[in-house]
């Protein structure tokens, strides 16, 4: 009996001791933050309130910044859509992913996104609208992965309400805001002065153009509403102040010379962070980071091992400093590249226009690997490789139809045109300590030659260390510029059966 009587004491003691580590790891898991990643479709910098645009009103990712830290200099993977995503999902540059690293194309399922490794961590995670993609998706979701992202909600309320509460929860609040196409004149009518509207310097002063990017300003904002809506679901939840909110878009805005280029016009981004227990507000951060660095971030903030694959560095050391300006010394560059956007060459030219490109605090080298390729696609639509494709990595709209219309009213529209179509010489070098709008090519310059030697020496060694097939194989062609192409593109205005505009992001 006394036996009997130890050895159940045993087993109470057993008991109340995992007991007591299973609570232990629960509380421990009920510490780590939820993520709410927020990311635009085609929202690129600097169009935001906060740094300073006077006409588009952002007062949610003003919010995030001033009650957070606001980066100066965040970039993109690639400035299309499907491989900016794969690079976030994965935190892998684009050009590691094999085809993947085009627009419209397949991530294989042999590649970890931070979503299923944070769920097999314990999180709760999904998305709603846009997130991975535009693809196909189908070997994902015949697999238990089920989604590059997550499972699919319908919208972040429902999210909340499937929330298991024990859990922390990661999700991915996408849109397709503000992505063409526009409600013609939705901006001005919306009571926006487009007088006001900052041109980059690469357009022609039109008013066309002012309205046009005053319609691309209202869907800015409608995504801006979205992302309060969130906010103020979870400050009512008291869960804000345990809640990494990170507020983005994927590349630059849907205009010529912005999107699918390695201009700061289309690679560089508005990112904001918010997460109170870590992160001291009011902060502007000028070090130099990627969006492939966000799934390092989200891992090592949950606890969970960050893969050896990841290319991306965590932002965990900014997050913990008090101090603004350059925290990590180290990140005084990044890189950014592109492959295939859209197949938009001449008939028979299945491939992109792949190029690659440093940035510094003063110089962009950007190394065009197809010179003789059109980098905005061919303006000859009757001999593109899709049937009608006109200027095929440029999206359609008023601003590019001007340009195109007024490319020989004067030198001054000429140049313009040409910058944002014209071919493009093998290296491309701008100093923005006298050309902060990176319209003037100095590659070819004497006196900037020991700048791109050392530049380009530095690009080609990263690439090479991260495995890009530009610089270390010989079946780079075959690894992006023959792979399956899944969508269509932007065809000439001539040609019938045009896309219509609807809204996107309709409820």
């Amino acid at each position: 009996m006394i036996k009997m009587k130890k050895q159940l004491i045993a087993l109470t003691v057993l008991f109340l001791l995992l007991g007591g580590t299973a609570f232990s790891n629960r509380a421990a898991a009920d510490e780590r933050p939820n993520i709410l990643f927020c990311i635009a479709d085609d929202w690129g910098w600097p169009h935001a309130g906060v740094y300073d645009d006077p006409v588009v009103k952002t007062p949610a990712f003003d919010r995030i910044a001033k009650e957070g830290v606001l980066f100066e200099h965040a970039f993109i993977s690639a400035p299309s859509c499907t491989p900016s995503r794969n690079a976030i999902l994965t935190g892998q540059f684009h050009w590691r992913l094999g085809g993947a690293g085009n627009l419209h194309s397949i991530l294989d399922t042999k590649h970890k996104t931070y979503p299923h490794l944070l769920a097999q961590a314990g999180y709760f995670t999904g998305h709603w609208r846009k997130s991975w993609g535009p693809g196909k998706v189908d070997n994902w979701l015949k697999t238990e992965l089920g989604h590059p992202a997550g499972k699919r909600f319908n919208n972040f309320d429902d999210f909340i309400e499937a929330w298991p509460k024990e859990k922390p929860f990661c999700f991915w609040l996408g849109a397709s805001d503000p992505h063409r196409g526009y409600k013609l004149n939705s901006g001005r009518e919306s009571g926006m002065d487009i007088s006001k509207i900052k041109l980059f310097d690469h357009y022609p002063d039109s008013e066309m153009i002012r309205s046009d990017v005053a319609d691309y300003y209202f869907e800015v904002q409608r995504f801006d509403s979205d992302v309060d809506r969130a906010l103020q679901k979870l400050e009512k939840m008291n869960l804000l102040e345990n809640t990494i909110v990170v507020m983005t878009g994927d590349h630059g805005m849907p205009f010529p010379r912005c999107k699918a280029n390695l201009y700061d016009s289309g690679a560089r981004v508005p990112m904001a962070v918010r997460w109170p227990k870590t992160i001291k507000p009011g902060r502007v951060v000028t070090d130099f980071v990627s969006t492939t660095d966000l799934a390092p971030t989200f891992l090592e903030a949950a606890g969970v091992p960050v893969p050896a694959e990841m290319t991306g560095n965590s932002w965990m050391t900014i997050f913990r400093s008090e101090i603004s300006g350059r925290v990590e010394p180290a990140r005084d560059y990044v890189l950014t590249g592109k492959e295939r956007h859209v197949p938009c060459q001449e008939k028979g030219e299945p491939g992109g226009t792949p190029m690659r490109a440093i940035r510094t605090d003063q110089y962009l080298l950007i190394h065009n690997y197809k010179p003789d390729r059109w980098p905005a696609g061919t303006p000859d639509y009757k001999n593109a490789h899709i049937p009608g494709c006109w200027l095929g990595d440029c999206d359609n709209g008023p601003t590019k139809t001007y340009m195109v219309d007024n490319k020989d009213k004067d030198d001054e529209h000429r140049r313009k045109y040409d910058l944002a179509f014209a071919k493009r010489p093998e290296f491309e070098l701008y100093d923005m300590s006298n050309d902060a709008c990176q319209l003037n090519n100095v590659a070819a310059e004497a006196k900037y030659a020991d700048v791109k030697a050392e530049l380009l020496q530095k690009l080609v060694g990263e690439l090479a260390s991260t495995g890009d097939p530009r610089e270390t194989s010989a079946d780079a062609t075959e690894i992006f510029d023959k792979q399956e192409y899944y969508g269509g593109g932007p065809k000439h205005p001539s040609i019938p059966n045009q896309k219509k505009n609807k809204n996107k992001n309709k409820k």
